[in-house]
């Protein structure tokens, strides 16, 4: 599903450059729910935006879904997000003046998919999270738990290959982000990969495996026993 190897991202400052990425190889298998941990400058979120096209690598070898990921032009990087990613951010990145309903079907529009089909394959994505009744509500008439879950209907509508999450739950309270993550292991038992970015443990525990990374190098890659939370999402 996705290979990288030997990653290296540096950025300039000054007269110098910080060397962020130091050799990063990292494998995740289609199915897997992988959590990446690491303090702020640890790297880990140049590496979501490198899987996730919205930078590029110095050097080294991003593949997904064994196409080689490399020499973009935007346009083809947007072509590829679409076809390929969905993204779940903590700050939702809604569009406060359309309804879940519109907000859900935007990146369907982006694939030239006609206004019916596209509304009748929104509606069935909020249906799946549980929001079919709040279709026409607006963002700010919703609770952060049910943006969230906007959010990751939008991400699920194009049917992407893998899910990226950034912090999904960094801004919600606990029963919230266990809600939110209960519902994210769910589309994870149906099959859909996702890698997430997160600094609390408790949900990185959630995971199927957890990947640590310091100072641009992964310190630790392991499997761990899933914790399940019972409760109705």
């Amino acid at each position: 599903m996705l290979v990288i190897k030997e990653l290296h991202k540096s950025y300039p400052i000054g007269d110098s450059s910080l060397h962020v990425l130091k050799g990063i190889n990292l494998s995740v298998e289609e199915g897997e729910m992988v959590a990446i941990m690491g303090s702020s400058g640890s790297g880990k979120s140049t590496l979501l935006n490198i899987i996730g096209m919205l930078d590029e690598a110095d050097s080294g070898d991003y593949i997904l879904d064994g196409l080689p990921i490399k020499n973009l032009t935007e346009k083809k990087a947007a072509v590829y997000r679409n076809k390929f990613l969905g993204f779940i951010f903590q700050s939702f990145n809604l569009i406060n003046y359309k309804n879940a309903l519109e907000n859900v079907a935007l990146p369907l529009y982006y694939q030239g998919m006609k206004r019916k089909e596209r509304q009748e394959k929104a509606m069935f994505y909020l249906e799946k999270v549980g929001l079919k009744n709040w279709s026409h509500h607006l963002p700010k008439e919703l609770s952060g738990g049910q943006n969230q879950r906007v959010a990751i209907a939008r991400a699920l509508a194009a049917n992407p290959k893998l899910l990226l999450a950034d912090e999904p739950t960094g801004a919600m309270d606990s029963n919230t982000s266990y809600e939110i993550i209960t519902f994210i292991q769910q589309l994870n038992d149906e099959g859909k990969t996702i890698l997430m970015v997160t600094h609390e443990e408790d949900i990185a525990n959630m995971c199927k495996r957890i990947v640590r990374l310091r100072d641009g190098i992964i310190m630790e890659d392991k499997i761990i026993n899933q914790v399940r939370i019972e409760q109705h999402v």
